[in-house]
């Protein structure tokens, strides 16, 4: 294994993770993780040219040798992802000197500093650049605009063997969850993730001392989470509107937005405070105002009902003091607001129902909050969510309609890159969809588009599997046009505007005074 453990040290050489004087300490390093007691030395004497494509391939020799061995428990992608990233944890910069770097280069450039962070994180193999290569994207048109669709094959599924071993572990309580600081370092387990090669950057929000990481799946371009240093619920109240509002401020080229704070309409972990942002432009950012809207008290906002599937209130104002407070007494009239015939109910039996989806960005010298107005009430024929994808679309989604999927980009599970090929396959051929295990649970949703499939593969026969392909990628974005219409509290009729207006009128009905 020396000629792989030559070519990783290389590497990370090459990309300023060590120095040339760290070459021996380095490669030692490797060799225990690998409990490798013998190296010969390279007969070259100069550093060999190593592209990132070559370094899972690197990785992938050191993990079949370490299998081969009986190092790894089981040859599964659990517990190789364990071990490769215990290797590239002794390569990885240690956390002083990435946070002396971030600093300096955001002294002078923000920019600049979540650049070089994100840039590391791809280089130390946390954000896998071969796992995201296999991301499926594409862009549907719909009546909203063009949105964006991807099946991500990033995020690794546990296997059999990897389930079972984290069944027979103890609960553990460190780190209290992934998002929490104590994961720097951690050499994880079989039910939480090894983080040895991850590092984060420490910023001040709001006066309190919070992190910038990315995410190791990056659902788009710079894909970063910002969390609290403790670990504490998510909340969204005024101090929330203000730590947006802050960050976008100190870090302009990003938008940032939270996840609601309640189940069904919240993201995936409520427990630790924390945001998400990145560089890149959602459907809803380019989205219009359909009506425009005031708000008394403040002349200096512009405000408006935003055109989108879902319900949102847009806030654009030089003052981000302004914003904040106007913010506030939206959220703080949701939170108490009932509109039986929109069925908007505050709560029922004591349990709160309404909430808000926040997003801030920068406008030029503006500043600008999208406010999403959630409701989380569920029934006996929507035992998942009144304002929730519908039955009849959980083939395609079921999960909370979060952050992401809000702005307009739908992150759909891996399953249904075989799912939907198999599907465009078999309608081309005509063969019945519901013989397959694969199709059955699209057979009814591709059944309604099966002719305009065959008429296009029958005018273009030679290329009939890309058409049908291309046809049912634009039928998901639509498909997705409508979850978003599920989850929306205010339906894009005219009777949904009128009870959305209400709302407003409600806003500036309170005496904000008492």
């Amino acid at each position: 294994m020396s000629p792989q453990v030559s070519k990783l040290v290389d590497y990370a050489i090459q990309r300023g993770l060590i120095e040339e004087e760290d070459r021996i300490w380095a490669q030692n390093q490797v060799l225990e993780v690998l409990h490798i007691d013998s190296f010969t030395r390279p007969e070259r004497t100069d550093t060999q040219k190593v592209g990132d494509q070559e370094l899972p391939e690197i990785l992938d020799a050191l993990l079949d040798d370490a299998t081969h061995r009986g190092l790894i428990e089981a040859n599964s992608v659990v517990f190789r992802d364990l071990l490769d990233t215990a290797i590239m944890g002794r390569l990885t910069p240690p956390p002083r000197e990435v946070r002396v770097q971030f600093a300096a280069l955001r002294d002078s450039d923000p920019a600049s500093a979540t650049n070089w962070l994100y840039q590391l994180s791809q280089d130390t193999n946390y954000i896998r650049r071969d796992r995201m290569a296999r991301d499926l994207r594409w862009v549907a048109a719909t009546k909203y605009g063009d949105l964006d669709i991807t099946i991500n094959m990033a995020k690794p599924e546990k296997d059999p063997r990897a389930i079972a071993a984290a069944r027979d572990l103890p609960a553990g309580d460190y780190p209290q969850c992934l998002l929490c600081a104590e994961n720097e370092g951690y050499a994880g387990r079989a039910n939480h993730p090894a983080r040895q090669n991850h590092r984060v950057a420490p910023v001040t929000i709001n006066g309190a001392p919070w992190f910038i990481q990315y995410s190791p799946y990056v659902y788009y371009n710079e894909h970063c989470i910002v969390f609290n240093r403790e670990h504490t619920p998510m909340k969204i109240d005024r101090a929330a509107f203000g730590k947006l509002l802050d960050f976008v401020d100190q870090f302009p080229e990003y938008f940032v937005g939270s996840n609601a704070d309640l189940p069904i309409v919240g993201g995936s972990i409520l427990a630790h405070d924390h945001f998400q942002g990145g560089r890149f432009e959602f459907a809803m950012e380019r989205a219009p105002i359909a009506v425009p809207v005031s708000f008394s008290g403040f002349p200096e906002v512009r405000a408006g009902i935003v055109e989108w599937p879902m319900s949102v209130l847009r806030l654009t104002s030089s003052s981000p003091e302004d914003l904040v407070t106007l913010a506030d007494r939206i959220l703080t009239k949701w939170r108490d607001y009932s509109d039986e015939d929109s069925f908007v109910f505050a709560e029922t039996d004591g349990e709160p129902h309404n909430t808000i989806t926040p997003i801030a960005r920068r406008r030029g010298r503006d500043f600008e909050l999208d406010l999403v107005l959630r409701n989380n009430i569920t029934t006996e024929e929507h035992p998942m969510g009144v304002f929730h994808p519908h039955q009849e679309l959980h083939h395609l989604k079921k999960e909370n309609i979060g952050l992401i999927e809000v702005m307009g980009l739908a992150v759909l599970p891996s399953r249904l890159a075989e799912e939907l090929r198999e599907t465009s396959r078999a309608l081309v051929s005509g063969e019945d969809l519901r013989k397959s295990e694969l199709t059955e649970k699209h057979a009814e949703w591709a059944e309604s588009f099966a002719e305009e499939v065959r008429d296009a593969a029958l005018a273009d026969p030679k290329n009939a599997n890309g058409i049908a392909q291309g046809i049912v990628e634009q039928k998901v974005g639509e498909a997705f046009a409508t979850v978003l219409e599920h989850a929306g509290v205010y339906k894009q009729t005219d009777e949904g505007k009128n009870a959305f207006l209400r709302f407003v009128a409600s806003v500036n009905a309170e005496d904000w005074l008492n």
